[in-house]
């Protein structure tokens, strides 16, 4: 049965679903891997997780634990391309649709689609677009 709330507990199943999903991604793995490891349950894995537990349960309850901008360690990660943003939103969509109740997991992809969006702004992803014009 779909989570009709969201607690710690199961931000932290979703967020440990997720990035077990991506760790086998053709596309996205590969980011990953390069700066946390392929392992879950690596060092910096941890600490990674840890702190999106926490950014999510801000995001979506406005519990406080995360402080910080979570996008200068995504600026490191390599030639990022707004189909490698696109992936990360379909993998997240079905993961929150999956374990959440439809209206919960509307607002957890809504929130992603924004963070997404910053990102690909913040990189100058969309600079590629009018260099196609």
């Amino acid at each position: 049965m779909p989570y009709d709330t969201v607690n710690r507990e199961n931000i932290h199943e979703m967020v440990h679903e997720f990035y077990g999903i991506v760790l086998k991604d053709d596309m996205l793995a590969p980011f990953f891997i390069r700066s946390l490891g392929e392992n879950l349950d690596g060092g910096k894995w941890h600490e990674h997780l840890q702190t999106l537990d926490s950014f999510w349960l801000l995001m979506m309850t406005g519990i406080s634990g995360y402080s910080g901008d979570p996008f200068p360690p995504h600026a490191f990660l390599g030639q990022l391309s707004k189909e490698d943003f696109q992936r990360w939103l379909e993998l997240f969509k079905e993961v929150v649709n999956r374990l959440y109740t439809p209206e919960i997991a509307e607002k957890f992809y809504k929130k992603s689609e924004i963070l997404a969006a910053q990102f690909i702004d913040n990189l100058g992803l969309n600079d590629e677009d009018e260099d196609d014009d």
